[in-house]
């Protein structure tokens, strides 16, 4: 059984709909992947740009309320800004809660390619952390 896993963040717009895309595209085998928002909003553009520049398709992805997860099953919360940590609502049952403060590149709704370069930052912090986390969670074979 795959473990449900959901990023949190503050609008479910940019750091959490990437680490949604980027742990799907790693491991959806293992587990399986939402992204949420204490104050939703939608996906933004820049978002999907930056994702596109490796080959990860998330234009298909919505931002959603926190609230909608709460009674769903979830296993384990990454908040990756420290608003949604302070605000998040308590998951019934055991539910693992990790925090990474990962800076915001948002600078508001428009497309503007000067500013490609935050949310490349913040796709390649997110690309470190989901790597490591991994690696430190990944079940070893009795065979080695």
């Amino acid at each position: 059984m795959k473990t449900k896993l959901l990023f949190l963040c503050t609008g479910n717009s940019c750091r959490s709909q990437i680490g949604e895309g980027l742990l799907r595209h790693l491991a959806s085998d293992q587990f399986e992947v939402f992204s949420a928002g204490v104050e939703p909003s939608r996906v933004h553009p820049m978002s999907i740009i930056v994702m596109q520049e490796v080959g990860i398709d998330i234009r298909a992805q919505h931002s959603d309320d926190v609230r909608d997860y709460l009674d769903s099953g979830i296993d384990m919360v990454i908040s990756v800004c420290d608003h949604a940590a302070q605000t998040c609502p308590a998951f019934p049952g055991d539910v693992q809660r990790i925090h990474w403060s990962i800076k915001d590149p948002f600078h508001g709704w428009d497309v503007d390619e000067t500013k490609l370069p935050d949310y490349r930052r913040t796709r390649d912090d997110l690309k470190i952390r989901i790597q490591k986390f991994l690696a430190q969670t990944e079940v070893k074979s009795p065979l080695g």
